[in-house]
């Protein structure tokens, strides 16, 4: 992979956790339509907690953009993106009788958000593009290996085409040239770029644990 760009080499570093996000039971179910609507309900109320923590490390990255006018104007429409996804959240909350306000963090979206929040206030600007981009990368992937396996509509038919369209396509793209501006190949980045991988994994695998028993 020499000579590839940064994000490039990150993402292929990380192929297997990429492969075990797309094998996860919660992943294959949400494709065919078979996930139960209360794992999904699940899912989507600590997404919305996730989000809006990645929102405010979006804002916090764009704060330490003085000078580099092209960056800021990208977090905005990235913070945008994601203002998108939490609408669509809200929507299927709706739909399952969600109280989004009542929402209690599981122990794997803590770990997440504390690591995004702890990057983003503490450390450098390549550092926190370098952890916030394998969810960008991660999901425009999901949906588009779904989007091809798929047999027609179902329940979660419209999270598959949001991830697939060009639109996340087109995020996940600015976030990566962005890391490739503006981060350092050092190991700090591999290392960051992997535990967000990692923490991705769990999130998906969280879905299915039931807070009743």
């Amino acid at each position: 992979m020499e000579g590839h760009p940064l994000h490039l080499r990150l993402w292929e570093e990380n192929q297997d956790l990429a492969r075990a996000c797309l094998d996860h039971p919660f992943v294959r179910r949400l494709g065919d339509g078979s996930l139960p609507a209360e794992v999904f309900g699940r899912y989507v109320a600590q997404d919305v907690y996730y989000l809006e923590a990645f929102f405010r490390a979006y804002a916090l990255a764009a704060a330490r953009c003085e000078g580099r006018h092209s960056a800021a104007v990208a977090f905005h429409r990235l913070m945008g993106g994601v203002l998108q996804e939490l609408e669509m959240h809200t929507g299927h909350a709706a739909s399952l009788g969600l109280d989004l306000g009542a929402v209690t963090p599981h122990p794997a979206t803590t770990a997440y958000v504390d690591l995004l929040l702890e990057v983003a206030w503490k450390r450098g600007l390549g550092p926190t593009i370098a952890v916030m981009t394998p969810c960008m990368r991660l999901y425009a992937f999901l949906g588009r290996e779904l989007a091809v396996a798929r047999r027609g509509d179902h329940a979660y038919s419209e999270w598959i085409e949001t991830y697939s369209s060009p639109e996340a396509e087109e995020l996940a793209g600015t976030l990566e040239t962005m890391l490739d501006e503006l981060a350092e190949d050092d190991p700090e980045v591999h290392r960051l770029y992997r535990r967000a991988m990692e923490c991705e994994l769990a999130f998906f695998a969280a879905a299915f644990d039931d807070p009743g028993t």
